[in-house]
């Protein structure tokens, strides 16, 4: 298989898997001030399904393209590991750009759920690119 449509498929994968994380936290009832997708939604225009499909973009393109090029098809990497790394700069990014972009502030301590959203978004955001490995790797063998 073409390691950038492996990417990709493997990015939609991680990405189910991640929004599914997100819709039992949100069900569980904890920390109801981490909508992802609200929050994409308020910068796109309040719109949910947008939103949605903004959410799946980046997950599946923009992830899987950066895994399908970080990874390449060398079976001897370890795509776990090179999935979790950008899971974890994903996050890095998010805590530092996109939370201070929505008023949340640096690492999103401005939110009333304080310290516990960079430590949710960062385990989300291991979950994601580990799945992101994984499946990258399965498709690629």
């Amino acid at each position: 298989m073409n390691k950038y449509i492996a990417g990709i498929i493997a990015g939609f994968i991680a990405t189910i898997v991640m929004t599914i994380l997100l819709l039992l936290k949100s069900m569980m009832g904890l920390m109801p001030d981490l909508d992802i997708i609200a929050m994409l939604a308020s910068m796109i225009g309040d719109s949910r399904v947008m939103a949605f499909i903004a959410h799946f973009m980046v997950g599946s393109i923009g992830y899987g393209l950066i895994m399908a090029i970080v990874g390449s098809t060398d079976r001897n990497k370890n795509f776990t590991v090179i999935g979790a790394l950008i899971g974890a700069a994903g996050w890095l990014m998010m805590m530092i750009a996109i939370m201070p972009m929505m008023g949340n502030g640096l690492f999103g301590l401005a939110m009333p759920s304080g310290i516990m959203i960079p430590i949710a978004t960062l385990i989300l955001h291991l979950i994601f690119g580990v799945v992101l490995g994984k499946a990258y790797a399965k498709f690629i063998r």
